[in-house]
């Protein structure tokens, strides 16, 4: 059961790594193509931060907090008995998209972004394939705590 959380993480790291190769090989930095005017574009940017600019410059203090986060989620992995269909997902998202980062600032010093979304006509910071792993691994983390919490109130 958790080889597959595994599984989850190398395909999510490889899609992550493979969609970035293709950016730099096809772009300059912050240039870009519009795929649908005004709502989608392809832009590469060089993100020396974290989410939107955050400890931007901070490569030591970004590479640290992924690798506690990485090794937390894997003591938490080995330590857990019961685990759904929906958390060996989120678990394997979630360690494939913090590693696909954790692999951009180790050797390149900084990630590769390149999904660019306007909402509204606001401007969303751009982002990568391991932005959304992590994002919907956390998502589906928090669905399976709300189900369980839904569960465990309909026991008592």
């Amino acid at each position: 059961m958790k080889k597959k959380i595994y599984i989850i993480a190398l395909l999510s790291i490889f899609i992550d790594q493979v969609t970035k190769f293709i950016i730099i090989n096809t772009f300059k930095p912050f240039t870009g193509k519009s795929i649908i005017k005004n709502i989608f574009e392809l832009m590469y940017v060089k993100n020396t931060g974290a989410a939107w600019g955050i400890l931007d410059n901070n490569l030591p203090i970004l590479i640290f907090i992924s690798i506690i986060a990485l090794f937390l989620l894997y003591r938490y992995i080995n330590k857990e008995k019961n685990i759904t269909k929906l958390m060996i997902i989120s678990y394997g998202l979630l360690m494939g998209g913090i590693t696909g980062n954790l692999i951009d600032r180790v050797f390149r010093t900084y990630v590769v972004d390149f999904i660019h979304i306007y909402i509204f006509n606001y401007s969303y910071p751009v982002f990568n394939m391991a932005d959304i792993f992590i994002v919907v691994g956390i998502i589906l983390m928090l669905i399976e705590v709300v189900r369980g919490e839904v569960n465990a109130h309909k026991s008592r």
